[in-house]
């Protein structure tokens, strides 16, 4: 009776709705047109600040050009000036961060959506999102005074005395260095890959289960299948993951020991260029070095918008194939 009674109603409602559109259609254009200044309200404020940040960075262009991106010295009081080493810790960290994390994240994702139990599931993912809230800053006090020492006590001189050989674990145990900074990282990005893959997997049909089930599949089997078509929402996580361990900069600069030096080996000192920034940004005294700072953000800026522009056109192309799948049926 009450569901007779509410569609009734329902539709008794449409043609007043109707005839309201009709009396105000100065409504709906001005409720486009103040979507449309938000959206380009976000547009502007992105184009801004790379305005400012370019035109911040001009001086030094002007006196270095390409060799700021090429050269290693750094040094303030000759105003010699070169972004390399900090372009190759911001991407060896990222890099490493990503590769200890991914793998341990999509596993978790994947045992919660698909094999634990709902209760636990909920709790286990909620637990992981608050580690999305905790402050960089936090984990940069774990990674110094925790991991560091745990680190240079018993990692670190294990890895030098197996591994030395190798020039990826050469030198001495500091604590601090770049396998710390990859560490905390990989902890600081873990949980947007567990918790937007995970919403990403539970969002897939069930018939994609069922059905390579029904054909004989196992349930790793079934579960491969899974994530083959969630792919694409997988491979955005992980490019969410990146851009954050791209820009951090607080916990990176506790742990990474700011060294403008490149080295093959993980366990030296090294800097990123959101370390260099926060570390001498306050204490740039002259205009070509303040300059210089400006321009390692831009930079940074550009780097960016590239690896985001590059995993938009890989989410393109791993899904164009199956668009042209579902076209054609």
């Amino acid at each position: 009776m009450s569901e007779s009674v509410s569609a009734e109603s329902f539709g008794e409602g449409i043609p007043r709705l109707r005839s309201r559109a009709r009396a105000r259609p100065w409504a709906d254009a001005a409720h486009h047109r103040l979507l449309q200044i938000m959206a380009l309200t976000v547009l502007a404020t992105v184009v801004l600040i790379a305005w400012e940040a370019l035109s911040g960075a001009l001086p030094a262009m002007r006196a270095y050009g390409l060799r700021f991106l090429l050269n290693t010295a750094w040094d303030p009081v000759a105003e010699h000036f070169g972004a390399l080493p900090y372009l190759y810790g911001t991407m060896l960290s990222s890099a490493l961060a990503l590769l200890i994390a991914l793998p341990l994240g999509l596993g978790t994702a994947v045992y919660l959506s698909e094999l634990a139990p709902p209760r636990v599931g909920s709790a286990v993912a909620f637990v992981v999102e608050l580690l999305a809230s905790i402050p960089s800053i936090v984990y940069g006090l774990w990674g110094l005074f925790v991991l560091a020492p745990f680190l240079r006590a018993h990692v670190e001189p294990w890895l030098i005395a197996h591994f030395g050989f190798i020039p990826l674990f050469r030198g001495y145990p500091f604590g601090i260095g770049m396998l710390n900074a990859a560490i905390v990282l990989s902890m600081m990005i873990l949980p947007t890959i567990v918790s937007i893959s995970r919403e990403i997997l539970l969002s897939m049909p069930r018939a994609l289960r069922e059905s390579a089930l029904a054909l004989g599949a196992t349930r790793a089997e079934a579960i491969a299948v899974t994530l083959d078509v969630a792919r694409p929402g997988i491979l955005g996580a992980v490019i969410l993951a990146l851009g954050r361990a791209l820009g951090e900069t607080m916990a990176v600069t506790m742990v990474i020991g700011n060294s403008n030096r490149i080295s093959a080996s993980l366990l030296a000192p090294s800097a990123t260029m959101a370390s260099v920034i926060a570390n001498e940004f306050s204490e740039a005294t002259s205009n070509l070095h303040l300059s210089a700072l400006i321009e390692i953000a831009f930079v940074l800026l550009v780097v960016t918008m590239l690896v985001n522009s590059f995993a938009r056109a890989l989410v393109i192309w791993s899904t164009g194939g199956r668009r042209d799948i579902a076209g054609a049926s």
